[in-house]
């Protein structure tokens, strides 16, 4: 492309027009790279809330064993045990969206409105010549995918231990034994 199909006035000898492509690369090759990080980030903080809720599952049910045995040797199927433990996780993951929702939306809209500051001249330190606020975009294909993920991810790690009640036998259990 020249500087003449790209809709500039004065075209100038010796210029060479270079396009977004070529002005951004080092901005764009720093944002994949902070991506990969950030994707690191994300997954090791999604790990340590499934480790957290893998833990507190297995706890409500070694608390709640002879509550379990009992409602079993009234006739409750195991695995309609199971499915009650597993809804637990899940509404568990709704609280947890709502209560994320709570700060989260009003986080989102000021950072959205007001970005974040820098201070005056910071970021000409960096070697980037970008303005002195950043403001990040959210789209609502991002703030739902990540709500989902959370969802089926608290579904689905507490219905894991819960397997363990499958086995279970009420008259150990209300014995106090876990086999």
């Amino acid at each position: 492309m020249t500087a003449k199909d790209s809709g500039l006035r004065p075209v100038v000898s010796g210029w060479t027009y270079r396009g977004l492509d070529f002005l951004l690369k080092d901005v764009k090759d720093l944002v994949r790279g902070k991506s990969i990080g950030a994707s690191i980030l994300y997954a090791l903080l999604l790990f340590l809330a499934m480790l957290a809720i893998f833990n507190t599952q297995l706890l409500s049910i070694w608390r709640r064993r002879k509550e379990i045995a009992t409602i079993m040797a009234m006739g409750l199927t195991r695995w309609r045990v199971v499915g009650l433990f597993t809804i637990e996780g899940a509404l568990s993951g709704v609280l947890a969206a709502l209560i994320g929702a709570v700060y989260g939306i009003p986080l989102l809209a000021y950072t959205a409105a007001k970005g974040f500051g820098f201070g005056k001249g910071q970021m000409d330190k960096f070697g980037f010549a970008i303005g002195d606020r950043l403001y990040p975009t959210y789209s609502a294909a991002l703030v739902v995918g990540t709500t989902l993920l959370v969802f089926l991810t608290a579904t689905v790690v507490s219905f894991i231990p819960t397997r363990k009640i499958a086995k279970l036998k009420p008259t150990d259990a209300l014995r106090g034994k876990l086999s």
